[in-house]
């Protein structure tokens, strides 16, 4: 397995540490970011948590320490997430993870984090809080004690996304063209089932493998059978951007020119020019939020990230560093406090509140009560669908 550690986005942060503090001697406090920060889905990830480290040393750091971040990029591989999840745990300056972004990467890196010390003659050091912004696979809410997200999952994004095609665009057929991954199979269950409870039917399913579309051809007889055969009046894609763009190019060019929907995955698109215009997308944040806080974070990554604006990734993950900030200055850099500290945000009372809404887990750690937003492409933007 190849090792990659990119940290050249992390180290140049202990430069806005205060003069001041750094003559106090204040050893850095590490956090560990895994995700495919390399990737266009794992850009505003890795934009945001630099910009909330910064914000925060600016302020004077926690206790009297900067954060340090330590960057690892997974290429949204899950080789190469258990590769760098093992590294992360026995360091044993790192506090916590935020992470991994992908579910299935997730899902494959949890084990580890979780792995009680001495369970395992391979596996050195403490389990290590693992804080994923967007894993949404509704099975990582089984991996463990040390795992928790701030995203909701598949049984809330997908059902919102067949609500909204069944309720208020009127839609009733629908073709579901997914990743066969955790991530793709848990939307094309969990809209299927909520599609078919307000009056729709899905016409067909068919899964696909990521790395096996090119340009999209591949899945042409999919989707003639769908929405030509089988007489579709809707087109949801269970998958990530990349191969997205592609799906949504072979439909049009086949003549589709009905609704297209997808779950967060498809976030992306928004950024591939005019053919994603019109795409709706399930999201738990969305740039216009019209909340303060919410605001003053897209306000301020604009301004810094040349007006760029953030996705869900990037909101999540923001509020994870400002919620790792919150328990350490409670309970100090020790892992199992941390964990503690962090499973007892358990009620509206302890919650967190961030740019994303309030976190509160429950005893699984999944955020509960996370509103899941729809939102359309235009112009590039993703925003608010009315």
């Amino acid at each position: 397995m190849r090792r990659r550690l990119v940290i050249a986005v992390a180290l140049p942060l202990l430069a806005l540490w205060p003069a001041a503090c750094r003559e106090g001697g204040g050893e850095p406090i590490l956090i560990g970011v895994a995700g495919p920060v390399s990737k266009a889905n794992g850009r505003s990830m890795r934009l945001a948590v630099e910009m909330a480290v910064e914000e925060i040393n600016r302020s004077g750091g926690v206790r009297g320490r900067p954060l340090q971040l330590v960057v690892m990029d997974d290429e949204g591989d899950v080789n190469q997430a258990i590769d760098i999840a093992r590294q992360l745990r026995e360091n044993p300056a790192v506090v916590a993870v935020i992470g991994h972004l992908n579910s299935s990467a997730s899902l494959k890196a949890a084990p580890i984090y979780n792995l009680p010390r001495g369970a395992s003659d391979s596996i050195r050091g403490a389990p290590v809080l693992q804080i994923s912004p967007a894993s949404s696979a509704p099975q990582l809410r089984e991996a463990g004690d040390w795992t928790f997200r701030v995203t909701p999952t598949d049984l809330e994004f997908s059902p919102e996304l067949a609500r909204w095609a069944a309720g208020r665009l009127g839609l009733r057929r629908a073709a579901v063209i997914y990743a066969n991954d955790d991530y793709g199979q848990g939307v094309r269950r969990t809209f299927e089932d909520a599609f078919r409870r307000n009056g729709g039917t899905v016409v067909s399913a068919d899964p696909y493998l990521p790395a096996a579309v090119a340009e999209g051809t591949e899945l042409d007889p999919f989707l003639v059978r769908g929405l030509q055969q089988r007489r579709a009046d809707a087109l949801v894609i269970g998958g990530q951007a990349d191969e997205g763009l592609k799906i949504i190019a072979a439909a049009r060019r086949l003549g589709y020119t009905g609704p297209i929907l997808g779950s967060d995955g498809l976030t992306n698109v928004k950024d591939r020019g005019p053919i994603a215009n019109g795409v709706f997308v399930s999201s738990a944040f969305l740039p216009d939020r019209p909340d303060t806080a919410a605001q003053r974070f897209v306000g301020e990554y604009r301004r810094r990230y040349d007006n760029e604006l953030p996705d869900h990734r990037g909101a999540m993950a923001y509020d994870v560093v400002y919620l790792l900030r919150a328990g350490l200055e409670a309970v100090g850099p020790d892992r199992r406090r941390l964990r503690d500290w962090v499973a007892g945000r358990d009620t509206e009372r302890e919650a967190h509140h961030g740019v994303s809404g309030n976190i509160v887990f429950d005893e699984k750690g999944d955020v509960k009560g996370k509103p899941v937003a729809i939102g359309v492409v235009r112009n590039g933007q993703l925003v608010t669908a009315r």
